[in-house]
C-alpha cells in the first residue's frame, strides 16, 4: 500500500525526548498536513521515516517497508527536507541529471520535472545564484524525479512568492488526486487550509489530533456566533449576563460562545442593542490549531503589562 505508517515511534537525543510514542498513517489520495509548534518533533519524525535517523523504538514504514530496505528509493519516495542541499556551483539541470543517472532514470525525466516546477528557462544556471524560492522549486523537482507514489515535503512554501504559493497548492492537490500519499509539514495554517484534506497535529513529540480539516474546523466553530454591532460594549454586557462567553475580535465585531444565533438576536432586541450582522461563526484553521496546541508550545511570548 502506498502509505506512510508510523507506529509508537520514539526518538531521543541525549536527555531530550524528540518523539514520544507517536502513531499515525498518511493515506494515499490525499494531502496530509503535519503540524505542531517548534520543537514538536516534526522534522525528527520525517528524518526517521526517510532513514536519516534511527528510531529508539517503534517503527516508521513507507509502502510497508523501512526506507533502508527499499531497493530504488527515489522511485518509491520523494522528499524535500532542505532546499539548500545542493552544491552552489552545480547547474540545476546537472544536479538533477546526477540524481537521475544514479537512480537509473532517463535524462528526459529531468527536463520534464524542470518544466513542471517552472525552472526550464534557468536549467543551466548555477544553484548558488538561485533565490530561496527557486531552490525550493529545484528541491521539489528532485522529489518528483522518480515519479514516486509517496511524497514528503518539509515547509515547501518557504521563499515562494504569491504566485509560487498558488502553484504549490495546486501541485499538492494534483499529486494527491493521482492517488499519491502526500505529507506536508508546515507552520502556515492558511496554506494548509487551502490544500490539506487531513491533519496530523503533534506537540512535544506526542499526537494531539489526527483528523480531517473539515472535522477540525467544525469542532472549533461549534456553538459560536459572529456578531457585528456599533454598540459593542452594550452587546457584550447583555450577552455575558445571559451566560455567554464573549470576546471582541474587532472594533465592531464580537464572537459569542454558548448561545444560539436565535437566542442572541432575541436578547439584543429585548435590550434595544442594534446590530448589523449575525451568523454562525466559522473558525479559521489557524484558530483551531492555536486552540489545540496552546499547552504544547515550548516557548511562548507574554504581553508585558504597564505599571501605573
Amino acid at each position: 500500500m502506498n502509505s506512510v505508517e508510523v507506529q509508537e515511534l520514539r526518538k531521543r537525543y541525549g536527555a531530550t525526548v524528540a518523539v514520544d510514542g507517536l502513531s499515525f498513517t498518511v493515506q494515499p489520495g490525499q494531502v496530509t498536513g503535519f503540524v505542531g509548534p517548534n520543537g514538536a518533533g516534526k522534522s525528527t519524525t520525517m528524518r526517521v521515516v526517510l532513514g536519516l535517523d534511527a528510531p529508539d523504538g517503534g517503527s516508521a514504514l513507507v509502502g510497508g517497508r523501512r526506507y533502508r530496505d527499499i531497493g530504488n528509493p527515489l522511485r518509491e519516495v520523494g522528499a524535500l527536507l532542505d532546499a539548500g542541499a545542493v552544491h552552489p556551483a552545480r547547474k540545476a539541470r546537472d544536479h538533477l541529471l546526477w540524481m537521475a543517472q544514479y537512480n537509473g532514470l532517463p535524462a528526459r525525466r529531468v527536463d520534464e520535472v524542470l518544466d513542471l516546477v517552472g525552472l526550464a528557462e534557468v536549467a543551466r544556471r548555477r544553484a548558488g545564484g538561485f533565490s530561496l524560492g527557486m531552490r525550493q522549486r529545484l528541491g521539489i523537482a528532485g522529489a518528483l524525479l522518480g515519479d514516486p507514489p509517496i511524497l514528503l515535503f518539509d515547509e515547501p512554501v518557504n521563499g515562494l512568492d504569491p504566485e509560487g504559493i498558488v502553484w504549490i497548492r495546486g501541485l499538492l492537490r494534483s499529486l494527491a488526486a493521482e492517488g499519491r500519499a502526500v505529507l506536508v509539514s508546515s507552520h502556515l495554517m492558511g496554506e494548509l487550509e487551502g490544500s490539506a484534506d487531513h491533519l496530523i497535529v503533534i506537540g512535544r513529540g506526542r499526537l494531539i489530533a489526527d483528523t480531517t480539516v473539515r472535522e477540525l474546523l467544525a469542532a472549533a466553530s461549534a456553538d459560536r456566533v459572529g456578531l457585528r454591532t456599533a454598540e459593542r460594549t452594550a452587546a457584550m454586557t447583555v450577552l455575558a449576563n445571559a451566560g455567554a462567553v464573549v470576546a471582541a475580535t474587532d472594533h465592531d465585531r464580537v464572537t459569542v460562545t454558548g448561545l444560539t444565533p436565535e437566542r442572541v438576536i432575541k436578547l439584543l432586541n429585548e435590550n434595544e442593542v442594534r446590530f448589523s450582522e449575525i451568523a454562525a461563526y466559522r473558525a479559521s484553521l489557524e484558530e483551531a490549531y492555536m486552540d489545540l496546541t496552546r499547552d504544547a508550545v515550548e516557548f511562548a511570548a507574554h504581553t508585558r503589562s504597564r505599571e501605573a
